[in-house]
C-alpha cells in the first residue's frame, strides 16, 4: 500500500474546498481570460451592439393574399401578428399595405455525383415572388423574389434520414424567408 504524502493530501483537501473554484478564476491565466471577455463584453456595448429584434412594420393595417392555400402566407401573418404592431386584416379597403404572394416554389437539383453515377448532393432552393402594393393596387415597393439555397448530402443507404433532413432544410428556408420578408417591409414607405 503506497503512502500518501502531505502534499497529496493538502492537494486533495483543495478541491473539497468551497473556495477551490474561486481560487481557479484567480490563476494568472485565468484572470487574463476574464479581463479580456469582459473589455468585448463593455467594447460591444459602448459601441451601440444590439441583437437585431423583430422588425418594425411602417402600416397600421397589413392585407396577405396568396393565389389558393399557402403556408408561407400564413407564417407571414402569423409572425406579423406576434412580431409587429400591424393588424391583419380581411379586406383590402381596410388594409394600408397589401402583400401578394405572386409565387411560391421549392426545386431540388442534382449538386454532383459520384463516380458510379449515384447522387451525392443536392441544391435545395425555395423561391417567393412578392409584390407590396396600396388597396388600390399602386405598387410602394418594386416586385421582389427571395431565393435561398441550401447544399445537402445525399446516401442511398440513408433514404428516410435524408428526406426528413430535406423537409427540415425546406421548412428552415421557409422561416428565414418569413423574416427576410418583414426587414424587406420594414423600409417600404407607406403611400402619403
Amino acid at each position: 500500500m503506497k503512502a500518501i504524502n502531505l502534499s497529496d493530501f493538502a492537494c486533495i483537501q483543495s478541491l473539497r474546498h468551497p473556495l477551490w473554484g474561486f481560487r481557479a478564476i484567480l490563476n494568472p491565466h485565468s484572470s487574463i481570460l476574464v479581463t479580456a471577455m469582459l473589455v468585448i463584453v463593455m467594447s460591444l456595448s459602448a459601441c451601440g451592439f444590439q441583437l437585431r429584434g423583430q422588425a418594425a412594420i411602417p402600416f397600421q393595417t397589413v392585407r396577405v393574399e396568396a393565389p389558393g392555400f399557402s403556408a408561407f402566407a400564413n407564417d407571414l401573418e402569423r409572425a406579423i401578428r406576434s412580431g409587429t404592431k400591424a393588424r391583419i386584416v380581411e379586406s383590402r379597403d381596410q388594409a394600408e399595405a397589401v402583400v401578394q404572394i405572386v409565387g411560391e416554389s421549392q426545386e431540388k437539383h442534382i449538386l454532383s455525383l459520384s463516380s458510379g453515377g449515384k447522387v451525392r448532393e443536392f441544391e435545395l432552393l425555395y423561391r417567393v415572388a412578392y409584390r407590396v402594393t396600396d388597396r388600390a393596387g399602386v405598387d410602394l415597393a418594386l416586385p421582389g423574389e427571395i431565393v435561398l439555397r441550401r447544399d445537402m448530402t445525399y446516401d442511398d443507404t440513408l433514404v428516410l434520414a435524408k428526406e426528413s433532413e430535406e423537409l427540415l432544410l425546406f421548412r428552415d428556408m421557409k422561416t428565414d424567408a418569413v423574416q427576410q420578408l418583414l426587414r424587406r417591409l420594414s423600409v417600404v414607405k407607406p403611400a402619403t
